[in-house]
């Protein structure tokens, strides 16, 4: 693949300095081009977390030294995720080298040009467009506030271009040390333009604007033509722009889908599996999404469907846990058996060489990294969002399910403007328990749990209520129901008390939606909402709501308990030992040689 390349970055007519960075690279010999092909990186430094345009520099300086000495045989995917990880823990770990400072952060686009393909890689809002023939598509997707409330028609366009809520980032590099980076691959044609920019650009000029002026100028003109638009109409950030035109392209042979001057190795799963692997001679392992203590899940491509699936994959030291392997299977049992829009999708495997779950690849974030960008959240938002979840629980309670683990984590909110409830690993069917052996597993997480779970009973869908109304209550406040010094005490203050109420954080919140959350979350399961299709009435329309004075009776945990609380184990301890010696001197005096002479 032949390019013809320009790049402009531009500290523009307001900011004091540039924090924006651009880089491009690509070999000089045609079979180092064929095996590696070439890469584009765009940066844009997250000012408002300090030192941005370090961010920025240094994301770009080891994305392109990661990606020149990297192997030949990788995918451009591993390649890019290779990159993204290591340009993410540069920038984390320099963050961390002064405490003092703020934490420092940066969006980041790579474009990979190979055999006819570019492979796009972003984190943040820095866009990357394919311009082809007079129409222009935007290929990445912006991880801002903005593009989920346009996303889920919470705001129109207008409304987004003129929010306070724009420059508010739902994921970017170096905020945490593990990155999740969305990656889209397109074929691409002679005469086609690649543009990245920063969102000082695409934030003054429309996409047609931009599909104009590529089109008419060269790639070094085109990207003066563009910054200087966008300050012309007052661009108020950096502006950047990197033109990569294709001139030529390469006919490229496949066999078995893989260009014959160059066959990425394939390595069967002989132990854990890992990225770069093929399970079952069906699916290709592409990059690691998360792992937990159980199971990794990776991004994986369907041999058999030829679509995109996620895997999860259980860790062999519980394939021969009995308790483990029982949790494991019941939760495809359950995923197998619920088809909603608003449930993660699972796929039947007929055949496996080992214990692991396919479903549905979601491209998204969830609601716990949602609710680290931007806390709390409008209410219109919350409500909206909660309204989505009520419709996924009502399915699953009509369907005998009860999911007992819901929180943040175990939402998706997916870039085509749906949500998925994920993760059935706790959940249970009606006249169905679930066997342990050896160490039991809390059941709910602390944060989110009804006080019937911390009693350790099982719970019913009113369970599931009392979590949304939790979840509710954090997206509405910016906190979680009960804070504590430890896990004991979150726990045992929803047993012997009430959360603040919500209005005591938001006194703009109106009275009716604080009504709607204590409802929910009534210690009592029987005065909560009995169902989720009751709870997502009042949601839909709260000005008909009635407020009870719910807030007003509200009791909060007493320093005595929460202090029992505290004490407790070791109370326990000394009575059980206080005990044991009354009773032991008790047989020493009873069973004595003198009581029997």
């Amino acid at each position: 693949m032949e390019l013809i390349y320009g790049e402009l970055s531009s500290v523009g007519t307001v900011r004091p300095r540039n924090e924006d960075c651009v880089g491009f690279w690509q070999p000089e010999s045609i079979e180092e081009k064929r095996s590696r092909g070439a890469i584009a990186v765009l940066a844009d430094g997250v000012g408002g977390q300090g030192r941005g345009d370090i961010a920025s520099r240094l994301a770009v300086e080891v994305s392109l030294k990661v990606f020149r000495e990297a192997k030949e045989d990788l995918s451009p995917q591993q390649l890019l995720t290779q990159v993204f990880h290591a340009a993410n823990l540069a920038v984390f770990d320099k963050s961390m080298e002064d405490k003092s400072s703020k934490r420092m952060a940066t969006t980041l686009a790579i474009a990979i040009f190979r055999n006819e393909h570019v492979t796009v890689g972003n984190v943040g809002d820095t866009r990357v467009y394919l311009a082809r023939k007079g129409e222009i598509k935007q290929i990445s997707t912006d991880h801002s506030y903005v593009a989920m409330q346009r996303k889920f028609g919470l705001i129109s366009e207008d409304e987004a271009r003129r929010s306070d809520n724009r420059f508010i980032l739902t994921r970017s590099v170096g905020q945490e040390p593990v990155i999740r980076v969305d990656v889209e691959d397109v074929a691409v044609q002679k005469g086609d333009h690649i543009v990245l920019c920063s969102d000082g650009l695409h934030s003054c000029v429309a996409d047609g604007e931009i599909c104009k002026i590529v089109g008419r100028y060269a790639p070094g003109p085109a990207c003066r033509q563009l910054v200087a638009l966008a300050e012309q109409r007052g661009t108020d950030d950096n502006v950047s722009a990197q033109v990569i035109q294709i001139e030529e392209i390469e006919a490229v042979g496949y066999y078995r889908g893989a260009p014959m001057f160059h066959k990425p190795a394939e390595k069967a799963v002989t132990g854990e599996v890992e990225a770069g692997q093929l399970l079952d001679d069906r699916f290709f392992m592409h990059e690691m999404i998360s792992r937990s203590s159980m199971a990794t899940i990776y991004r994986a491509t369907d041999r058999q469907t030829k679509q995109m699936v996620a895997v999860k994959v259980l860790h062999m030291q519980f394939e021969s846990d009995p308790g483990f392997f029982s949790r494991f299977l019941r939760e495809e049992e359950i995923g197998l058996k619920l088809q909603h829009p608003n449930v993660l999708k699972f796929f039947p495997v007929e055949k496996k060489s080992r214990p692991y779950i396919v479903t549905e690849y979601l491209r998204g974030y969830t609601l716990a990294h949602l609710l680290n960008s931007i806390r709390p959240m409008p209410v219109f938002d919350a409500l909206k969002l909660a309204s989505h979840i009520c419709d996924a629980l009502a399915y699953l309670h009509g369907a005998g399910v009860v999911h007992r683990d819901l929180k943040p984590q175990n939402i998706m909110m997916c870039y085509n403007g749906t949500i998925r409830l994920m993760d059935f690993g706790i959940a249970r069917t009606e006249g169905r328990r679930i066997t342990y052996t050896g160490f039991t597993p809390a059941l709910g997480t602390p944060d989110y749990m009804a006080p019937e779970q911390v009693k350790g009973k099982r719970g019913d869908a009113r369970t599931d209520i009392y979590s949304l109304g939790a979840m509710l209550y954090e997206m509405l406040t910016g906190h979680t129901p009960f804070e504590g010094e430890t896990t004991l005490i979150v726990m045992n203050a929803r047993l012997i008390g009430d959360p603040v109420a919500p209005r005591q954080f938001e006194p703009n919140l109106p009275p009716e939606v604080e009504e709607i959350v204590l409802h929910a979350m009534e210690r009592d399961p029987a005065n909560r909402y009995q169902s989720a299709a009751d709870m997502k009435t009042d949601i839909d329309d709260p000005d008909t709501v009635t407020v009870t004075g719910r807030a007003e009776r509200l009791q909060a945990p007493t320093p005595w308990k929460r202090g029992w609380s505290r004490h407790r184990t070791v109370i326990l301890s000394i009575m059980a030992l206080l005990v044991v010696f009354a009773l032991l001197f008790f047989l020493l005096v009873v069973f004595h040689p003198a009581h029997h002479r």
